[in-house]
């Protein structure tokens, strides 16, 4: 196996670094030889250069050298250590760290089995190789549960195949996150799927029962009638009973994260707060 550690000067940056980190990240020790804490730090990145195994490679810049390179990304103190992926500086840091702060540092930058599982999920989800995607995601969950691009991905399969409990069990360990809470909120609308043609006779029979109009009004969110749901449950607010008041509003934000049209959003988020206030 080639040497992950390798020097580079103003006349190789390009294609030592910014290049070769297109296929995997490039961590940059910006150093010089008269630089104690450089020395320190030196050999603890060159020993887990060669511990990683490949996944990540070490370049050294001798920064009286090259000090057009230090210039160029911002050098103010050595040592300063810059990991690159896809030809940009990603993360960095400044001084002779402890070891395993180096070691935590650079798990944010290397992709974990998780992420690339995950990678090749997206794509053959762009592709709309569906049981490919499954496949990567259900693998990066393995390695890590937590993982939001995999759950994320899987969720979305899961919920466009109805399977609802299933995409709702996937997303439990995941921390918040916008794609985390617009598919919770997803999962949620899409719990109030019922046969629209009955749920509207069940209305029409009872026009004053606001629990017939806020089941209606669910069926409809389901049903993909986002405007026409919001209408019904701003109705179901303004009737005066406040715990299906209540249920209507949670439904509305719900449905406010589902809903891709920023206009229509900020509208019936006023007539929500009027309805309310």
């Amino acid at each position: 196996m080639p040497s992950p550690i390798r020097d580079a000067s103003v006349s190789d940056f390009a294609q030592t670094v910014l290049e070769r980190s297109h296929d995997v990240p490039v961590v940059v020790d910006f150093w010089a030889a008269w630089c104690g804490p450089c020395r320190v730090l030196g050999p603890v990145l060159e020993r887990l250069a060669h511990e990683s195994g490949g996944q990540w490679e070490l370049v050294k810049v001798d920064v009286d050298r090259n000090q057009a390179l230090a210039l160029q990304f911002g050098v103010q103190g050595i040592p300063t250590v810059i990991g690159f992926r896809d030809g940009q500086p990603v993360a960095r840091f400044t001084g002779a760290l402890p070891e395993e702060s180096v070691r935590q540092w650079l798990r944010g930058l290397v992709p974990t089995a998780a992420d690339r599982a995950a990678a090749e999920g997206n794509v053959a989800l762009q592709a709309g190789r569906l049981e490919e995607a499954e496949a990567a995601f259900r693998r990066a969950l393995e390695s890590d549960p937590a993982h939001q691009g995999a759950a994320v991905g899987l969720a979305t399969l899961l919920i466009d195949r109805g399977e609802l409990d299933a995409a709702e069990a996937v997303l439990a360990p995941v921390p918040d996150g916008d794609e985390v809470r617009r598919l919770r909120s997803t999962i949620r609308t899409k719990r109030g799927a019922g046969d629209l043609a009955e749920l509207r006779r069940q209305l029409e029979a009872d026009p004053s029962n606001p629990r017939a109009r806020l089941a209606y009004a669910r069926g409809l969110a389901a049903d993909g009638q986002a405007e026409a749901a919001m209408d019904e449950y701003l109705l179901v607010i303004g009737d005066g009973d406040p715990e299906a008041a209540e249920e209507a509003r949670k439904a509305m934000l719900d449905l406010f994260q589902t809903i891709d049209d920023p206009e229509l959003v900020s509208t019936y988020r006023r007539r929500l707060a009027s309805a309310l206030f």
